[in-house]
């Protein structure tokens, strides 16, 4: 809560009074920036939280590292209540623990592509030699290796963020937070720096918090999505849940016209590996849409074997099970 008021409009909120956000704001002058959030977030899942300008999104992932301490309620990290921190822990913890992607680049324009990456570990009193080597390596990462000793104002937008994203690799942490980090790009490079951070994400496994409020960005980005309104989580799924089982006419409404096709995965239709699948065969991964497994399955008389990251096989999708989920996909729509 925002207000002079917080307190005392906090004990009528939660004296069984059932206020809403509109006559909080209309009594006590307070505005409702989160409330009622209970979330866990899985380590090393990238969660996204959509909604509309104004529903708390940003609010919400802003007590995730402590910019915002909540009126009421409590934030764990690896189980540590970062309330409970001092405010020199506080900033030890943002230093080494999370890194924040913003929609704003905040380059430094004085300083060069590799030392904006360096930057974070400089503040960490790492050594030069150190440093330089660590964004070098998170350069290479983002592909923008040869661009190290540019400045900001010669990079193209889609170049200056993927620095930004080197810039919070660099520093090893376990929870990235990025607020509508593609939201300023256009819609080609948007896409493009998705199907990147999502490749990144598969080799690095980091913890990601991933605020939008673009639906395409959140089905295709997040593993797992919760969609905010009035400061509240009205539901929490993976793309395919929501899309299939909304759950209430604000989330329907939200998600009218999304095609299954792009929401539901390998991971939702899978059937148990054989002791005979076919190793040389067509494969997918977990997160292949149905769109996708629907070419794999045209193009290949077997079996579309599903992969995790060591290689193993984990399940099997046929032609059958794409035409059934298919159907259901034309149904809802």
């Amino acid at each position: 809560l925002f207000g002079q008021r917080a307190e005392e409009a906090f004990a009528a909120s939660s004296s069984g009074g059932a206020l809403e956000k509109r006559d909080i704001i209309a009594r006590y002058g307070c505005v409702v920036g989160v409330a009622d959030v209970n979330l866990a977030i899985p380590e090393g899942e990238i969660f996204c939280i959509m909604g509309l300008s104004g529903s708390g999104k940003s609010t919400l992932v802003r007590h995730i590292n402590g910019l915002i301490r909540p009126t009421s309620g409590e934030i764990f990290i690896h189980g540590q209540s970062i309330s409970a921190l001092a405010a020199r822990q506080l900033r030890a913890l943002r230093a080494s623990k999370i890194a924040m992607v913003f929609q704003d680049f905040a380059l430094l324009p004085h300083r060069t592509v590799i030392e904006n990456v360096a930057f974070g570990l400089e503040l960490r009193k790492i050594r030069r030699a150190e440093r330089m080597e660590r964004a070098a390596e998170m350069l290479r990462l983002v592909e923008l290796s040869g661009w190290e000793h540019r400045f900001p104002d010669e990079l193209s937008g889609g170049m200056q963020q993927r620095v930004g994203l080197a810039r919070a690799l660099a520093g090893d942490p376990d929870i990235l937070l990025m607020d509508e980090p593609f939201g300023a790009l256009d819609p080609l490079i948007r896409r493009q720096l998705q199907d990147q951070f999502i490749e990144l994400s598969r080799v690095m496994r980091k913890t990601t918090v991933f605020i939008t409020h673009d639906l395409d960005e959140a089905m295709r980005v997040g593993k797992t999505i919760a969609i905010m309104r009035d400061g509240r989580v009205v539901q929490v799924g993976t793309p395919s849940q929501i899309v299939s089982r909304p759950a209430d006419q604000y989330v329907a409404d939200f998600v009218a016209g999304v095609s299954e096709l792009k929401t539901v995965r390998a991971a939702d239709i899978m059937a148990p590996p054989t002791a005979h699948a076919d190793q040389n065969g067509a494969r997918g991964r977990p997160d292949t849409t149905l769109g996708e497994l629907a070419s794999l399955v045209a193009a290949s008389e077997r079996p579309v074997a599903i992969v995790d990251e060591a290689g193993a096989v984990v399940g099997l999708v046929d032609r059958v099970s794409v035409l059934k989920s298919m159907g259901g996909s034309q149904a809802h729509g």
